[in-house]
């Protein structure tokens, strides 16, 4: 039970990784200070798309779940939870690659907004 409860706290807190590495940037347009938290998540994940990579979340879950008698998963995070829900046919790398591409380009034009913002603001 309490190896179960561990898996299911690491899967809220990659999803909310997630969440914050893709979003996050628009919570600088309301509290700057985010943007120093915000910057590693994005690079980190944006990183760990195009490179194919596997964030150190998803073996760690897959163990909790072996030690609480579950079966674990192969693949990633994403693939597992999430590509059924938002990409039916299916995760390719070329596809996570973009996916990585445009989490970073989408942060690009938050973090432009913020510091149009600025200039505005000091030389208005």
């Amino acid at each position: 039970m309490v190896w179960q409860l561990a898996a299911e706290a690491v899967l809220v807190v990659h999803l909310l990784f997630i969440i914050f590495a893709v979003f996050g940037g628009l919570l600088g347009l309301w509290r700057r200070w985010l943007i120093v938290l915000h910057l590693p998540a994005v690079a980190w994940a944006s990183l760990l798309m195009i490179n194919g990579w596997l964030c150190p979340l998803t073996p760690l879950e897959i163990t909790l779940r072996q030690w609480a008698g579950q079966t674990g998963f192969e693949g990633s995070f994403i693939g597992h939870y999430l590509v059924s829900v938002i990409y039916p046919s299916g995760l390719t790398r070329t596809l996570q690659t973009l996916l990585g591409v445009g989490v970073g380009v989408f942060n690009v034009g938050v973090y432009g907004v913020i510091g149009w913002r600025g200039w505005r603001k000091d030389n208005l």
